[in-house]
Parts: structure tokens; sequence; C-alpha cells
């Protein structure tokens, strides 16, 4: 008596806080008086069922490797310099590979320390040169590419979330494929245009040197120096318009946007806006050392591929400040500001695959994933009623609180209703009456036996608790593995799949028992069972 007692208050407790967590997802409770006292939010629907946006990103990872060597190789010559060795500034050969020029030949050995003590570069190989120099080429292992590849990638997805976060979309799915892809996901989107402008964009901010003494009609030909590349200017005219001309940059970056430690929108004399940038402390540093090293030079500010000033350096610059100027608009300045402050992407993205599902269907997809449920549960529902009497009435009530735990399990965890997590939940109906059946057909061999009604459900329940779980146990782990290596539609079916089992077990075993304990208490030893 005791410990049914204590059985009926923790199915009550786990049944109050269900219906709680379950409310909200009522259409008019959420936004009722009561919704402010509710624990939870909405569940929240999927891209197929809300609508919005799918995007599939490719990352370049060869740009990201080679801004990642020449980067090293800035610290590598800033390490030499303070260790009193003289070096020419590193050049990028190759994905894995860098070219470096040590002037004085005695200061190998100490200059191959410093290698060993500021980079992950081996010597791959030296070469004499005229005036006593050396020509060193470094490489880096292949373990180190691999580790880049996955920091770009993890920095990406972080990238992205981040600007994602701050245009406000609820619940993105973004995650990482394989070939350097990543998927993202936006339900709900209301200006997809817009999102896609800003998660594309990859706000690859540089500051490049300018090489004047390039001829640009060769330049416009394709002929170029080693080490040089052809660019756009941005020209501002007085009237604000802008024009475009060719200019020669040297390739290699002096400083990127991964120093940046807030961007903002001002208007400049003509009340055209343009992203004033902070760098941080080290950041700050290095844009000092280098405007001091480049007086009289010209150095462009390159976002994107295109230069959007190339000042000539006049003096050393303190303060860690720069500006970018662009034909923006405000909105368009805002949204560079934004993409600036979550942080540049490590490397280009573009955009392989886009799919936009209206609202409509999204509607349409519901209401008919709803109309699904409805008829397979109300069959189910029917045949229970029929095949085994009252106790298919028990199975019909545990059942329709297993769907309701279900809900409240997803709005519990923040997790996302997909479509295919409706076909979860339709499984899972299915499933949930399965362990019924099998309750109920060992509770009908022990009254064959010739037990007791009473006597019957104990035996009944104790013969098939084991056999449940078992069954259940290994279907949760197939569910567990669809959900860690699946996309998602597969993980939306695991995981409405793997709350179904849990709360169907919960259901099935423990509260359908208490149904059946009340009903018999009230009756005699000898009554009999309708099953």
């Amino acid at each position: 008596m005791q410990s049914m007692r204590w059985r009926i208050i923790a199915t009550l407790i786990v049944l109050g806080l269900g219906l709680a967590y379950m409310m909200p997802s009522i259409p008019g409770v959420s936004g009722s008086p009561l919704g402010k006292f509710l624990p939870g939010d909405p569940v929240n629907l999927g891209l197929d069922l809300k609508g919005g946006i799918h995007l599939t990103l490719g990352v370049d990872m060869d740009t990201a490797m080679h801004n990642n060597l020449a980067r090293i190789g800035d610290d590598l010559k800033t390490g030499a310099r303070d260790d009193e060795i003289f070096v020419l500034r590193p050049k990028v050969i190759s994905d894995s590979r860098l070219e470096i020029i040590l002037l004085k030949g005695d200061q190998q050995t100490k200059f191959e320390e410093t290698v060993a003590k500021y980079s992950p570069f081996d010597v791959e190989s030296m070469e004499p040169m005229d005036g006593g120099k050396v020509k060193f080429i470094l490489s880096v292992p292949p373990q180190y590419r691999d580790d880049i590849e996955k920091l770009t990638m993890d920095q990406a997805i972080k990238t992205i979330r981040n600007r994602i976060d701050q245009f406000g979309v609820a619940e993105p799915d973004i995650r990482k494929q394989q070939g350097n892809r990543i998927q993202v996901q936006l339900p709900g989107l209301q200006d997809p245009e817009r999102a896609i402008r800003i998660i594309g964009q990859t706000a690859h901010l540089e500051f490049k040197m300018v090489d004047d003494t390039a001829d640009i009609e060769k330049a416009l030909k394709g002929i170029l120096a080693p080490g040089r590349e052809l660019s756009v200017l941005m020209n501002k005219q007085g009237d604000g318009s802008y024009t475009e001309s060719p200019i020669v940059l040297k390739k290699d970056s002096v400083l990127t946007g991964e120093y940046i430690s807030d961007a903002k929108v001002l208007l400049d004399n003509w009340n055209q806006p343009y992203v004033s940038i902070s760098f941080n402390a080290r950041g700050g540093a290095i844009f000092a050392n280098l405007t001091g090293e480049n007086v009289n030079k010209r150095m462009a500010i390159v976002l994107d591929g295109k230069v959007y000033s190339a000042p000539v350096i006049q003096e050393k610059i303190g303060g860690g400040r720069a500006s970018i100027t662009g034909t923006y608009t405000k909105e368009e300045a805002r949204d560079l500001a934004v993409v600036l402050r979550a942080g540049s992407l490590p490397a280009p993205v573009v955009i392989l695959e886009q799919r936009t599902v209206g609202p409509s269907l999204g509607q349409d997809s519901i209401d008919k994933g709803i109309m699904s449920a409805v008829i397979g549960m109300a069959l189910v529902l029917l045949f229970m009623v029929i095949y085994y009497g009252f106790a298919g009435l028990v199975a019909d009530i545990v059942l329709c609180l297993n769907i309701m735990m279900i809900l409240a399990g997803l709005a519990a965890f923040g997790a996302t209703l997909t479509l295919p997590g409706i076909a979860g939940i339709i499984l899972t109906i299915g499933m949930a009456v399965d362990a019924n059946v099998i309750i109920f057909e060992r509770i009908r061999e022990e009254l064959r036996r010739g037990l007791s009604a009473r006597a019957a459900i104990a035996e009944g329940y104790s013969r098939a608790t084991l056999t449940i779980l078992d069954a259940n146990v290994t279907t949760i782990i197939a569910a567990v593995i669809l959900y860690q290596f699946g996309t998602g539609p597969v993980r939306g079916f695991a995981v409405t799949l793997i709350l179904g089992i849990l709360t169907s077990m919960f259901t099935a075993i423990f509260a359908s028992r208490i149904l059946f304990d009340l009903y018999t208490k009230s009756r005699s030893e000898s009554a009999k069972l309708s099953i």
C-alpha cells in the first residue's frame, strides 16, 4: 500500500511537469496570462514545418592554409628580429611550404633554433646565395594541415553562429559536413536574402602593401611579378559615387581581421556611412609596427578581395584604429559591422546549395503530419478497446500521456520538431502499444493458468518488463547512432524516437500498472478482468 502511494505521487509529479512544459505549445496559451507562469517555451518547429532557408557552404581550405602560413611567417620574422637575426619577409610558396631568406649566413644555427622556438616548421632545405645569404625552405608536417583544417571548420561554424545570433534567428541548425562543407538551416526566417548576404559574406579583412612599381598595363594582361596580385580599388568621387580602377598588391597579408575587437558605423563628411574598426592590444601593436616600418608607402585595406582604401602611410599610427569606406547603405554598413564584430570567416566560403521553404508549404506539412498522426492514433485506440476491453482502455490512456510527454520533452530540452520527427512520434505510437500488448498477453497467460486478476497482473508485469527493456534499449542504441551521425532530418527523427521510447517505457510499465492496481483494489479477489 505504501509502495503504491509513492508510485502515484511520483507519476503525478512527472505528468504535472510534462503538462506544464507541453501547454505553451497549445495555440493561445503561450501569450496568455497563464503562459507567464509556465516553465518552458513552445516546441520549436524545424525548417520543413516552419519555413525558412537551407544553405550548404563550401570553405576554401587552400586560402585558409595560405593565410595561416603567412601569419606564422610574420610571427617568425618578428621572433627573429627580437633575437637579432636579420631575415627578409617570408613568402608562401605552397600550401605547406614557406620561403625565407637569412641575410647573414653565420647566423644559420641561431636561426634554426628560432624556427623551432617560434613556429611549427621543419627546415626542408637550405641554399646558399650571393652575398652570404641563405635561402631556407620551411615546411609543416601533414598533421599540422589536418589540425588547421579542423580548426578552420570549427572557427567558421562558430563565426556563422555568432552572426546568426546577432541576426536574431531562433533555433538555427548549423553543422559540419564532409568535404569541408557547412550546413545551415534557419527556420522561420522572414528575410532570406539579407541572411544569405550576412552568412555568405566572408568579411575577410586584410591589410596588404601596394606595389606602386608594377606596370598596370602588363598586370591587366596577366603579367605579374612573383608574389603580386591584381585587385580592384574603389575610388570615391566628390559626389559620393564610386569608380573602380586596377591596383597591384603584394599577395601576402601584413595584418588580418582576426585582431578586430570592435566595429561600428559612422558617417563621413559626405554623410555616407562607413565602418570604423578597432584592434585588440596585439593587433594594435602589429598595426603600429607595420605603419612605422612602411612610412611613405601605400597600404591597402582589402575586404573580400576588393580594395576600399589605399592611403599613403605618413607616419607611425598608434591607437589601433582604421576605417573601411565603400558604397554602403546604412543597413549594409550595419550588416558589415555585425559580421566584423562576430569575427571574419577564417577563409572564403561559397554557397554551394540554397533552398527556401515557404511558410505555406511548412503549414501544409504540419497539417498533413498532424492528420496522419491523428488518424493513426485513432485507429490504434479503437483497436485496443475492441480487442482488449478494459485493458485496452488503460493502454489508450497511457498512450495519450505518452504523446503529451514527448511534446513536453521536446519543449523542455529545446529540441526542434521536424517532419521526420512527426514520423518518429507516429512510430512511437505503435511501439508504445506494442509494450502494452506484450504485458497484456503475459497477463492472459497467467489468467489461463488459473491465477486471480490481481496475481496475474503482478506476474504479467514482472515477466514482461525485462523483455520490454531489452527490446527498447537496443532501439535506443540505434537511435543514438542515427542522431550522432545523421543530418538534420535523420536527427529530427532520432530525437523524437529516443524521447518516445523513454516515455513509452515509463507509461507502459509504470503508469499503466498503477491504473490496473487501482482497478483491482476496488474489486473482490475473484473478480474477472476484461482483457
